[in-house]
């Protein structure tokens, strides 16, 4: 199962949460796994992930979200800057699940 990129956006509402980038990235990772369950997955299930974040200085605040969601071994990882993310996100996590 391939998900899109998430940003942190509340499901009730649509918006982006407000916060910083762990609040975004337990956000992203909570949606995702709805996202997964209704496929009758979870987040065990996830091989690959990709993290977009605006700044790189921020790996380690999302990193220390990231490894509370993931079990070693973790899935494998790529995680790039870029210059902007949709409504402004700091964040944006895809998955792909077995």
């Amino acid at each position: 199962m391939y998900t899109s990129g998430q940003v942190a956006q509340d499901p009730a509402t649509g918006k982006l949460i407000e916060g910083g980038v762990a609040a975004q990235t337990e956000q992203i990772l909570q949606n995702l796994a709805a996202l997964l369950r209704a496929a009758d997955k979870s987040l065990g299930d996830v091989i690959k992930v990709n993290v977009y974040l605006t700044d790189m200085k921020h790996f380690a605040e999302m990193n220390d979200v990231y490894i509370k969601h993931f079990a070693a071994p973790y899935p494998a990882r790529t995680t790039v800057a870029v210059l902007a993310l949709p409504l402004g996100a700091a964040v944006e996590i895809e998955t792909i699940a077995g």
